[in-house]
């Protein structure tokens, strides 16, 4: 058989292969340029989209959404995208001034779209200076690894619309995605289950772990509101420490994107140690412990259940 002949024999199959294989990846012209707002967000997009998408994040690793003030560096950033993907539930509302003032053209997404909100714990004793609200709802969905289904729903089906050729692709990551997810949800569960629920009492910074508490029912106390910027009181304050007192509360944590110091205080005055850090709405910075949502989520509930031993 001729050379020619031998290679033309094979030419259909190595096509198709080379279709398939590129049908999963993209060179880096080619990749779709998404936005989102906030790290963890960020990194459950990139699982979805996989070797797709080029994903870029407002808020980075370690820095607090609640306070964030765009650049124009970051205006030119979303300009550029195809897609942007926000929160919602108010966790990002400054996204769309910004989305506006950069002339954006592109399509958009609410990650959160369809998540069966829960109320906020009333801020009413809390000092406001701002205009961040986020009404009567708690924003931080993605602490409940089940409502993050929904977030990789809808990032599926809104990356298959901007990218009809990648359909498949994202289809079957996302569903690798959700049994993880499934899979973090099953040893959560065990995991608190080894603590009796009359210790499952934690304090941490601002109420940040809300939807956390009512999957696994856990109570959680925190001197701030749902936001970073809102101030606690000292009738608050002191109402916390009697509180730690009386239910010999030993789990106390801050979070990585706030200022110690008020939990420094609290501690103090209460006669506890704080506990280690813990990641509510950012991911830590690469090599760190939660530098992917899995990884912080596992982390968190490593170190949630060890401090609440001690209750």
């Amino acid at each position: 058989m001729k050379l020619s002949q031998h290679l033309a024999k094979f030419a259909p199959a190595a096509l198709a292969l080379a279709w398939a294989f590129s049908a999963g990846t993209a060179t880096a012209a080619d990749k779709l340029p998404v936005v989102a707002s906030f790290s963890i967000l960020g990194d459950i997009v990139r699982a979805v989209g996989g070797d797709r998408v080029e994903v870029s994040t407002l808020v980075g690793p370690d820095q607090d959404a609640h306070v964030f003030e765009p650049t124009p560096a970051d205006a030119k950033k979303v300009a550029q995208s195809k897609l942007l993907v926000s929160n919602g539930l108010g966790f990002d509302p400054w996204l769309g001034k910004l989305s506006r003032s950069a002339g954006y053209k592109g399509a958009s997404v609410v990650a959160s779209a369809g998540v069966k909100s829960i109320r906020a714990v009333p801020e009413e004793s809390h000092d406001h200076d701002h205009d961040h609200d986020h009404g009567d709802v708690d924003p931080h969905a993605f602490q409940d690894p089940t409502k993050v289904m929904a977030y990789v729903r809808n990032l599926s089906a809104a990356l298959a619309k901007a990218d009809p050729a990648g359909a498949e692709v994202y289809k079957t990551n996302a569903a690798a995605y959700q049994a993880q997810l499934t899979e973090l949800d099953g040893w959560a569960k065990q995991q608190f289950a080894a603590i009796p629920k009359a210790k499952r009492k934690v304090i941490t910074s601002h109420d940040a772990f809300g939807y956390l508490g009512a999957r696994y029912d856990i109570t959680f106390l925190a001197p701030q509101g749902i936001s970073t910027e809102s101030e606690a009181s000292a009738k608050d304050v002191a109402a916390l420490i009697r509180q730690i007192k009386k239910d010999r509360i030993k789990a106390v944590h801050v979070e990585n994107m706030t200022n110690p110091k008020l939990l420094e205080q609290l501690s103090r005055e209460a006669g506890v140690t704080m506990g280690s850090e813990l990641y509510a709405d950012a991911l830590s910075a690469t090599g760190g412990p939660a530098d992917s949502y899995l990884k912080l989520m596992r982390y968190n509930i490593g170190e949630l259940v060890k401090s609440m031993k001690l209750n």
